[in-house]
Protein backbone atom coordinates (compact mmCIF):
# COMPACT_ATOMS: atom_id res chain seq x y z
CA UNK A 1 0.00 0.00 0.00
CA UNK A 2 2.77 2.42 1.01
CA UNK A 3 4.70 1.38 -2.11
CA UNK A 4 1.82 2.28 -4.41
CA UNK A 5 1.40 5.67 -2.72
CA UNK A 6 5.09 6.48 -3.25
CA UNK A 7 4.81 5.55 -6.97
CA UNK A 8 1.76 7.74 -7.35
CA UNK A 9 3.48 10.72 -5.74
CA UNK A 10 6.53 10.23 -7.95
CA UNK A 11 4.37 10.24 -11.07
CA UNK A 12 2.64 13.43 -9.98
CA UNK A 13 6.00 15.08 -9.28
CA UNK A 14 7.34 14.02 -12.73
CA UNK A 15 4.26 15.34 -14.47
CA UNK A 16 4.54 18.69 -12.65
CA UNK A 17 8.20 19.05 -13.62
CA UNK A 18 7.40 18.29 -17.27
CA UNK A 19 4.61 20.87 -17.30
CA UNK A 20 6.99 23.45 -15.83
CA UNK A 21 9.55 22.72 -18.55
CA UNK A 22 6.94 23.03 -21.29
CA UNK A 23 5.69 26.27 -19.79
CA UNK A 24 9.11 27.86 -19.38
CA UNK A 25 10.80 26.69 -22.60
CA UNK A 26 7.95 26.28 -25.05
CA UNK A 27 8.05 22.46 -25.02
CA UNK A 28 9.77 19.97 -27.26
CA UNK A 29 7.51 20.69 -30.22
CA UNK A 30 8.16 24.40 -30.02
CA UNK A 31 11.89 23.80 -29.92
CA UNK A 32 11.77 21.61 -33.01
CA UNK A 33 9.64 24.20 -34.78
CA UNK A 34 12.15 26.95 -34.04
CA UNK A 35 14.93 24.69 -35.25
CA UNK A 36 13.12 24.02 -38.53
CA UNK A 37 12.48 27.71 -39.04
CA UNK A 38 16.13 28.46 -38.45
CA UNK A 39 17.17 25.84 -41.00
CA UNK A 40 14.64 27.10 -43.54
CA UNK A 41 15.96 30.63 -43.25
CA UNK A 42 19.47 29.35 -43.67
CA UNK A 43 18.68 27.48 -46.92
CA UNK A 44 16.51 30.13 -48.53
CA UNK A 45 19.23 32.76 -48.39
CA UNK A 46 21.20 32.71 -51.66
CA UNK A 47 23.68 35.15 -53.07
CA UNK A 48 22.64 35.87 -56.65
CA UNK A 49 25.95 37.56 -57.34
CA UNK A 50 28.01 34.45 -56.59
CA UNK A 51 29.74 32.84 -59.60
CA UNK A 52 28.06 29.49 -58.89
CA UNK A 53 24.57 31.01 -59.00
CA UNK A 54 25.41 32.87 -62.20
CA UNK A 55 26.74 29.70 -63.80
CA UNK A 56 23.58 27.75 -62.96
CA UNK A 57 21.44 30.61 -64.22
CA UNK A 58 23.25 30.35 -67.53
CA UNK A 59 22.65 26.61 -67.56
CA UNK A 60 18.95 27.30 -67.00
CA UNK A 61 18.88 29.78 -69.87
CA UNK A 62 20.65 27.30 -72.13
CA UNK A 63 18.13 24.55 -71.36
CA UNK A 64 15.19 26.93 -71.81
CA UNK A 65 16.60 28.05 -75.15
CA UNK A 66 17.04 24.47 -76.30
CA UNK A 67 13.50 23.50 -75.26
CA UNK A 68 12.03 26.53 -77.04
CA UNK A 69 14.00 25.69 -80.18
CA UNK A 70 12.79 22.08 -79.98
CA UNK A 71 9.15 23.23 -79.82
CA UNK A 72 9.62 25.54 -82.80
CA UNK A 73 11.13 22.68 -84.81
CA UNK A 74 8.21 20.41 -83.87
CA UNK A 75 5.75 23.01 -85.18
CA UNK A 76 7.71 23.34 -88.43
CA UNK A 77 7.72 19.55 -88.78
CA UNK A 78 3.93 19.48 -88.45
CA UNK A 79 3.56 22.11 -91.17
CA UNK A 80 5.93 20.15 -93.43
CA UNK A 81 3.93 16.97 -92.81
CA UNK A 82 0.66 18.68 -93.78
CA UNK A 83 2.08 20.19 -96.97
CA UNK A 84 3.77 16.91 -97.94
CA UNK A 85 0.49 15.01 -97.54
CA UNK A 86 -1.23 17.52 -99.79
CA UNK A 87 1.53 17.00 -102.34
CA UNK A 88 1.06 13.22 -102.21
CA UNK A 89 -2.72 13.54 -102.66
CA UNK A 90 -2.07 15.69 -105.70
CA UNK A 91 0.37 13.15 -107.17
CA UNK A 92 -2.13 10.32 -106.72
CA UNK A 93 -4.41 12.13 -109.15
CA UNK A 94 -1.78 11.81 -111.88
CA UNK A 95 -2.58 8.12 -112.49
CA UNK A 96 -5.22 8.01 -115.21
CA UNK A 97 -5.46 11.79 -115.52
CA UNK A 98 -5.76 13.47 -118.90
CA UNK A 99 -3.89 16.53 -117.62
CA UNK A 100 -0.78 14.79 -116.31
CA UNK A 101 1.72 17.56 -117.11
CA UNK A 102 -0.33 20.24 -115.38
CA UNK A 103 -0.56 18.19 -112.20
CA UNK A 104 3.17 17.48 -112.22
CA UNK A 105 3.95 21.17 -112.77
CA UNK A 106 1.74 22.08 -109.83
CA UNK A 107 3.48 19.45 -107.69
CA UNK A 108 6.91 20.84 -108.66
CA UNK A 109 5.78 24.33 -107.66
CA UNK A 110 4.56 23.04 -104.29
CA UNK A 111 7.91 21.37 -103.68
CA UNK A 112 9.86 24.55 -104.41
CA UNK A 113 7.53 26.57 -102.22
CA UNK A 114 7.89 24.09 -99.36
CA UNK A 115 11.68 24.15 -99.64
CA UNK A 116 11.85 27.94 -99.73
CA UNK A 117 9.53 28.45 -96.75
CA UNK A 118 9.36 25.73 -94.11
CA UNK A 119 12.64 23.97 -94.81
CA UNK A 120 14.51 27.28 -94.96
CA UNK A 121 13.12 28.17 -91.52
CA UNK A 122 14.09 24.71 -90.27
CA UNK A 123 17.63 25.13 -91.61
CA UNK A 124 17.89 28.46 -89.77
CA UNK A 125 16.79 26.80 -86.52
CA UNK A 126 19.42 24.07 -86.96
CA UNK A 127 22.17 26.51 -87.91
CA UNK A 128 24.98 26.31 -85.35
CA UNK A 129 23.28 23.44 -83.49
CA UNK A 130 23.86 19.71 -83.35
CA UNK A 131 21.08 18.50 -85.70
CA UNK A 132 21.07 15.00 -84.24
CA UNK A 133 19.82 16.44 -80.94
CA UNK A 134 16.68 17.56 -82.78
CA UNK A 135 16.18 14.62 -85.19
CA UNK A 136 13.17 13.32 -83.26
CA UNK A 137 11.57 16.77 -83.57
CA UNK A 138 11.67 17.03 -87.38
CA UNK A 139 11.78 13.31 -88.28
CA UNK A 140 8.02 12.93 -89.09
CA UNK A 141 8.01 15.90 -91.43
CA UNK A 142 11.26 14.87 -93.12
CA UNK A 143 10.02 11.32 -93.74
CA UNK A 144 6.75 12.60 -95.22
CA UNK A 145 8.69 15.01 -97.43
CA UNK A 146 11.00 12.25 -98.68
CA UNK A 147 7.94 10.14 -99.45
CA UNK A 148 6.49 12.95 -101.55
CA UNK A 149 9.77 13.74 -103.32
CA UNK A 150 10.45 10.11 -104.23
CA UNK A 151 6.88 9.73 -105.48
CA UNK A 152 7.19 12.84 -107.65
CA UNK A 153 10.57 11.74 -109.03
CA UNK A 154 9.20 8.28 -109.83
CA UNK A 155 6.24 9.73 -111.74
CA UNK A 156 8.52 11.99 -113.78
CA UNK A 157 11.61 9.79 -114.26
CA UNK A 158 10.38 6.29 -113.25
CA UNK A 159 13.43 5.99 -110.99
CA UNK A 160 14.11 6.01 -107.28
CA UNK A 161 15.76 9.28 -106.34
CA UNK A 162 18.87 9.02 -104.17
CA UNK A 163 19.66 10.86 -100.99
CA UNK A 164 22.43 12.77 -102.79
CA UNK A 165 19.79 14.26 -105.13
CA UNK A 166 17.46 15.35 -102.31
CA UNK A 167 20.06 16.98 -100.08
CA UNK A 168 20.92 19.89 -102.46
CA UNK A 169 17.28 21.02 -102.40
CA UNK A 170 17.51 21.35 -98.60
CA UNK A 171 20.77 23.34 -98.70
CA UNK A 172 20.48 27.12 -98.77
CA UNK A 173 22.93 29.97 -99.26
CA UNK A 174 22.64 32.99 -96.98
CA UNK A 175 24.79 35.99 -96.23
CA UNK A 176 26.62 36.36 -92.94
CA UNK A 177 24.48 39.40 -92.15
CA UNK A 178 21.30 37.33 -92.55
CA UNK A 179 22.69 34.63 -90.27
CA UNK A 180 23.59 37.18 -87.60
CA UNK A 181 20.19 38.81 -87.88
CA UNK A 182 18.34 35.51 -87.45
CA UNK A 183 20.41 34.54 -84.42
CA UNK A 184 20.60 37.97 -82.75
CA UNK A 185 17.34 37.50 -80.86
CA UNK A 186 18.50 34.25 -79.31
CA UNK A 187 21.87 35.82 -78.41
CA UNK A 188 20.18 38.73 -76.66
CA UNK A 189 17.69 36.62 -74.73
CA UNK A 190 19.98 33.75 -73.77
CA UNK A 191 23.73 34.15 -73.34
CA UNK A 192 24.91 30.58 -73.50
CA UNK A 193 28.39 29.76 -72.25
CA UNK A 194 30.42 27.23 -74.14
CA UNK A 195 33.12 26.54 -71.57
CA UNK A 196 35.76 23.89 -71.27
CA UNK A 197 36.84 22.56 -67.89
CA UNK A 198 39.51 25.25 -67.57
CA UNK A 199 37.03 27.95 -68.53
CA UNK A 200 34.59 26.73 -65.88
CA UNK A 201 37.29 26.85 -63.25
CA UNK A 202 38.20 30.35 -64.37
CA UNK A 203 34.55 31.42 -64.24
CA UNK A 204 34.34 30.20 -60.65
CA UNK A 205 37.57 31.85 -59.62
CA UNK A 206 37.81 35.21 -57.95
CA UNK A 207 39.18 36.81 -61.10
CA UNK A 208 35.75 36.68 -62.69
CA UNK A 209 34.35 38.73 -59.83
CA UNK A 210 36.39 41.76 -60.92
CA UNK A 211 34.35 44.47 -62.71
CA UNK A 212 34.12 43.86 -66.44
CA UNK A 213 32.03 45.04 -69.33
CA UNK A 214 28.72 43.12 -69.49
CA UNK A 215 29.48 41.91 -73.00
CA UNK A 216 32.83 40.42 -72.00
CA UNK A 217 31.95 38.63 -68.76
CA UNK A 218 29.74 35.91 -70.22
CA UNK A 219 30.04 35.48 -73.94
CA UNK A 220 28.78 32.63 -76.06
CA UNK A 221 30.48 31.07 -79.04
CA UNK A 222 27.90 32.72 -81.30
CA UNK A 223 28.66 36.13 -79.82
CA UNK A 224 32.38 35.66 -80.37
CA UNK A 225 31.69 34.91 -84.02
CA UNK A 226 29.98 38.26 -84.48
CA UNK A 227 33.17 40.32 -84.37
CA UNK A 228 33.32 43.78 -85.97
CA UNK A 229 35.41 42.54 -88.86
CA UNK A 230 32.80 39.89 -89.63
CA UNK A 231 30.02 42.44 -89.51
CA UNK A 232 31.96 44.48 -92.03
CA UNK A 233 32.03 41.48 -94.36
CA UNK A 234 28.29 40.88 -94.09
CA UNK A 235 28.00 40.28 -97.83
CA UNK A 236 29.94 37.04 -97.59
CA UNK A 237 27.81 33.94 -98.05
CA UNK A 238 27.72 30.58 -96.37
CA UNK A 239 25.52 27.51 -96.52
CA UNK A 240 22.94 26.19 -94.10
CA UNK A 241 21.05 22.94 -94.58
CA UNK A 242 18.64 20.41 -93.15
CA UNK A 243 20.66 17.18 -92.97
CA UNK A 244 19.04 13.93 -94.10
CA UNK A 245 20.19 10.97 -92.00
CA UNK A 246 20.32 7.73 -94.04
CA UNK A 247 17.83 6.07 -91.69
CA UNK A 248 15.28 8.84 -92.26
CA UNK A 249 15.73 8.49 -96.02
CA UNK A 250 15.10 4.75 -95.85
CA UNK A 251 11.99 5.22 -93.71
CA UNK A 252 10.66 7.74 -96.22
CA UNK A 253 11.31 5.34 -99.10
CA UNK A 254 9.48 2.59 -97.19
CA UNK A 255 6.43 4.87 -96.96
CA UNK A 256 6.78 5.63 -100.67
CA UNK A 257 6.11 1.97 -101.51
CA UNK A 258 2.64 2.32 -99.99
CA UNK A 259 1.90 5.10 -102.47
CA UNK A 260 3.18 2.85 -105.26
CA UNK A 261 0.70 0.18 -104.19
CA UNK A 262 -2.21 2.66 -104.26
CA UNK A 263 -1.12 3.96 -107.64
CA UNK A 264 -1.00 0.42 -109.05
CA UNK A 265 -4.55 -0.33 -107.91
CA UNK A 266 -5.84 3.04 -109.15
CA UNK A 267 -4.15 2.47 -112.51
CA UNK A 268 -6.13 -0.71 -113.03
CA UNK A 269 -9.36 1.19 -112.43
CA UNK A 270 -8.20 3.82 -114.94
CA UNK A 271 -7.57 1.14 -117.57
CA UNK A 272 -3.76 1.00 -117.38
CA UNK A 273 -3.22 -2.76 -117.01
CA UNK A 274 0.56 -2.63 -117.46
CA UNK A 275 1.31 -0.32 -114.53
CA UNK A 276 0.95 -2.98 -111.75
CA UNK A 277 3.73 -5.10 -113.26
CA UNK A 278 6.07 -2.09 -113.52
CA UNK A 279 5.30 -1.07 -109.94
CA UNK A 280 5.78 -4.63 -108.68
CA UNK A 281 9.28 -4.74 -110.18
CA UNK A 282 10.24 -1.49 -108.44
CA UNK A 283 8.82 -2.68 -105.11
CA UNK A 284 10.71 -5.99 -105.35
CA UNK A 285 13.99 -4.12 -105.79
CA UNK A 286 13.30 -1.98 -102.72
CA UNK A 287 12.11 -4.98 -100.71
CA UNK A 288 15.20 -7.03 -101.55
CA UNK A 289 17.46 -4.11 -100.61
CA UNK A 290 15.73 -3.63 -97.25
CA UNK A 291 15.94 -7.30 -96.32
CA UNK A 292 19.72 -7.38 -96.70
CA UNK A 293 20.18 -5.59 -93.35
CA UNK A 294 21.02 -8.02 -90.57
CA UNK A 295 19.96 -5.92 -87.57
CA UNK A 296 17.74 -3.01 -88.69
CA UNK A 297 16.16 -0.56 -86.23
CA UNK A 298 12.71 -1.37 -84.88
CA UNK A 299 10.91 1.29 -86.94
CA UNK A 300 12.60 0.17 -90.14
CA UNK A 301 11.72 -3.44 -89.32
CA UNK A 302 8.05 -2.53 -88.94
CA UNK A 303 7.95 -0.57 -92.18
CA UNK A 304 9.68 -3.41 -94.01
CA UNK A 305 6.88 -5.70 -92.87
CA UNK A 306 4.30 -3.25 -94.25
CA UNK A 307 6.33 -3.05 -97.47
CA UNK A 308 6.10 -6.81 -97.83
CA UNK A 309 2.32 -6.70 -97.42
CA UNK A 310 2.02 -3.95 -100.04
CA UNK A 311 4.16 -5.96 -102.43
CA UNK A 312 1.91 -8.98 -101.94
CA UNK A 313 -1.15 -6.88 -102.82
CA UNK A 314 0.45 -5.65 -106.04
CA UNK A 315 1.58 -9.16 -106.96
CA UNK A 316 -1.96 -10.40 -106.33
CA UNK A 317 -3.23 -7.71 -108.68
CA UNK A 318 -0.74 -8.81 -111.35
CA UNK A 319 -1.79 -12.44 -110.86
CA UNK A 320 -5.47 -11.53 -111.21
CA UNK A 321 -4.82 -9.56 -114.38
CA UNK A 322 -2.88 -12.41 -115.97
CA UNK A 323 -5.15 -15.28 -114.97
CA UNK A 324 -8.60 -13.71 -114.94
CA UNK A 325 -8.03 -10.62 -117.04
CA UNK A 326 -9.73 -12.12 -120.08
CA UNK A 327 -12.78 -13.18 -118.04
CA UNK A 328 -13.53 -9.87 -116.31
CA UNK A 329 -14.30 -6.56 -118.05
CA UNK A 330 -11.69 -3.87 -117.54
CA UNK A 331 -14.03 -1.54 -115.65
CA UNK A 332 -14.68 -4.28 -113.06
CA UNK A 333 -11.07 -5.31 -112.42
CA UNK A 334 -10.53 -2.67 -109.73
CA UNK A 335 -13.49 -4.05 -107.75
CA UNK A 336 -12.05 -7.56 -107.83
CA UNK A 337 -9.10 -6.53 -105.66
CA UNK A 338 -11.42 -5.46 -102.82
CA UNK A 339 -13.30 -8.78 -102.59
CA UNK A 340 -12.76 -11.01 -99.50
CA UNK A 341 -11.23 -13.72 -101.68
CA UNK A 342 -8.58 -11.31 -102.87
CA UNK A 343 -7.86 -10.28 -99.28
CA UNK A 344 -7.41 -13.93 -98.37
CA UNK A 345 -4.91 -14.35 -101.18
CA UNK A 346 -3.12 -11.24 -99.88
CA UNK A 347 -2.47 -12.89 -96.54
CA UNK A 348 -1.45 -16.34 -97.78
CA UNK A 349 2.14 -15.74 -96.71
CA UNK A 350 1.49 -13.48 -93.73
CA UNK A 351 2.88 -15.96 -91.20
CA UNK A 352 6.07 -16.69 -93.11
CA UNK A 353 9.29 -15.99 -91.22
CA UNK A 354 12.02 -13.83 -92.74
CA UNK A 355 15.34 -12.56 -91.53
CA UNK A 356 13.98 -9.15 -90.49
CA UNK A 357 11.01 -10.48 -88.44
Amino acid sequence: MAFNQRNASNRQRFKKNRDDIDHNHGGRDSGEKRKRQKNEVKFTIADDSSPIMKTFQLFQEELDNRNDRYERIVKLSRDITIESKRLIFLLQRVAGSDDRETLLSEAAFKLKELNASKFFELAQELDGQDPFQFVRAFSPGLQEYIEGVTFYHYLTMEKLIGIDKIQPDLTFTITVAQALESSSLNIQNTQIIDLTTKDQQKALSEENLAPKAPEEKFVSSSTKASAPEELASGNETRKISVPIPPTEYMLGVADFTGELMRMAINSVGAGDLEKPSVVANMMRVIHDAFTTFANPPRELRQKTRVLRQSLQKVETACYTLKVRGSEIPNHMLADVFTLPSAVAVDNFNEESEEVYD
